[in-house]
């Protein structure tokens, strides 16, 4: 309860009585139009279908209504606008979702991933979450002003496309350790050798990489056939294990987490051109690494 309130309980104790001050005083403005239950009616009506012939509701459709279920004469779109907003309502508008089949596969797959998170770190047998994320190059159409005590940096709204590159990325489980690559593309060779680098550069030592990755139909045995000749295809994938996660539940790899971070620190800005973002990657990666970042 705040002071004011207080303070003004007491004064009617005061000018008044008991009953005086246990009762409200009449709050300035119009009384409420609609009552309790003719609000609860909008509420339901609103969470209802629109009518015939319509994709959404709006306030006067909404308003229309609510003079046909009551005694109103009439309805301002304002006082439909309040009530919905009192209780976070706004029938014109909808999300679009992927809802995952929770079934048996999805269940598996996802016991399956947990169950990798929660063992206990073995370097012979790492753990690796890998995923790709599209980064569009920026450039300016003219320089920007730089910031000054009291004054903002400005940059003008306009700017340049200069195409899009792919990110590999990829992130170690249990230790504090991470890669970016960038790549043209993120074509199944790509993929490929992105696979081949994880096994023969970062894990030399390792007997098998069981890989964290999602459902992308380049992420498949076939595609290191594709890329390489027969025999290397076997012996990369002899040292690869691969784990999905659940379909529409890529949420799950715990790099996606990391690539919000890398998104938030790193790339919120205009980089023109694919060697400053290499650049830039190459020094937030060793920072991180070298902070012993992780995610928990």
């Amino acid at each position: 309860m705040s002071g004011s309130t207080v303070y003004r309980t007491k004064r009617r104790f005061v000018e008044g009585n008991l009953e005086r001050a246990l009762s409200e005083e009449p709050r300035p403005g119009a009384e409420r139009k609609l009552t309790g239950k003719e609000e609860a009616l909008l509420v339901a009506t609103a969470c209802a279908g629109p009518p015939a012939g319509r994709a959404r509701w709006t306030l006067k459709l909404l308003a229309g209504a609510m003079v046909k279920l009551t005694e109103h004469k009439s309805l301002s779109h304002e006082t439909v606008r309040r009530r919905l907003a009192e209780n976070d309502l706004k029938p014109w508008r909808k999300d679009m979702w992927c809802i995952p089949l929770v079934d048996g596969e999805y269940v598996a797959r996802m016991e399956d991933v947990l169950d990798l998170y929660a063992e206990a770190p073995d370097p012979d047998h790492p753990v690796v979450c890998f995923d790709e994320s599209p980064v569009q190059l920026i450039g300016e159409a003219r320089q920007p002003i730089p910031a000054e005590p009291g004054r903002l940096e400005r940059y003008d709204y306009e700017y340049r496309r200069n195409g899009t590159v792919n990110l590999f990325v990829l992130l170690d489980v249990h230790r504090p350790w991470r890669k970016v690559k960038v790549t043209e593309r993120r074509a199944a060779e790509d993929y490929a050798q992105c696979m081949r680098e994880l096994v023969d550069i970062h894990y030399p030592d390792a007997e098998t990489v069981r890989v964290v990755q999602d459902n992308l139909s380049t992420h498949s045995a076939g595609a290191l056939y594709q890329a390489f000749p027969p025999a290397e295809a076997r012996r990369i994938l002899r040292r690869l294990e691969f784990h999905y996660t659940p379909k529409h539940a890529s949420w799950l790899n715990m790099v996606e987490i990391e690539i919000g971070v890398l998104r938030g620190q790193c790339l919120d800005r205009r980089i023109d051109n694919p060697k400053r973002l290499r650049r830039e990657l190459a020094a937030w990666e060793r920072q991180r690494n070298a902070a012993r970042s992780r995610i928990k």
